[in-house]
């Protein structure tokens, strides 16, 4: 028998046939003579989709270029919220998704009124009564004790909605939007009313919203002296 194949070393693990120390087959049956080393178990953070696959050690700047891109995203997109067009779109986004509830107005006033039609009828929750203006230019202002997000209006224009009676007297057709932000930043906008009894609805997406006014700066049907009837302002805020 040969010195390399003399039984003074460690068994086979498979048929525990002696090999000198050394030796990487087993002389009888080629099995490996060492085993496998079993892999490290992953990191935490390995076993979480998408990083729970196993990768080779070199793919480790794969990994961490992947991380770089998804951290650069993550900025740009929060980058792009603080923008005011990013900020206008989330915030529209949200409008759209959310739901609505009506404010009312802690106080409102008007630069002019008829006798017997004052500037809370338009926001006492009816249209059988009228804020009567007593001519083109004239204004009503609604204020809020506490900013919200504006996102509609309606209104309500002429003094019924009965058709009849809506005909009868005259009724603002083009008015100007007014809104004002607890910053003191002013919003304008300019409004079309269709000539017909019922609500007409104004959709806005305004944040903070403290004030809001409306200029009436023509209307239909006015002859003889009488005022301009607007007969009911409502506002929604974002729930």
């Amino acid at each position: 028998m040969d010195a390399d194949e003399a039984p003074d070393g460690p068994p086979c693990p498979a048929c525990g046939t002696p090999n000198l120390p050394g030796r990487r087959f087993c002389r009888r049956c080629a099995e490996p003579l060492r085993a496998k080393e079993e892999a490290a178990p992953l990191p935490w953070w390995r076993t979480v989709w998408p990083f729970r696959r196993r990768v080779r050690v070199r793919s480790g700047r794969a990994m961490r270029r992947i991380l770089l891109v998804l951290a650069v995203v993550g900025l740009l997109f929060l980058g792009f919220l603080f923008l005011p067009a990013g900020r206008v779109l989330f915030e529209d986004v949200r409008d759209k998704l959310g739901g609505t509830a009506e404010i009312s107005p802690s106080g409102v006033s008007a630069s002019g009124e008829a006798p017997g039609h004052p500037a809370g009828a338009a926001i006492d929750g009816v249209t059988n009564k009228y804020w009567g203006a007593p001519a083109l230019g004239s204004s009503l202002t609604c204020t809020f004790a506490t900013p919200f997000r504006l996102v509609g209006i309606v209104v309500h224009t002429g003094a019924s909605k009965e058709p009849e009676e809506f005909r009868r007297e005259p009724r603002p057709i083009r008015a100007e939007l007014v809104v004002e932000t607890a910053d003191g930043t002013v919003h304008e906008k300019k409004l079309t009313f269709n000539d017909k009894p019922g609500q007409q609805e104004v959709r806005t997406g305004i944040s903070d919203v403290v004030s809001v006014r409306l200029v009436l700066r023509e209307a239909a049907g006015q002859d003889g002296g009488r005022p301009i009837a607007v007969g009911e302002v409502e506002f929604f805020k974002r729930t």
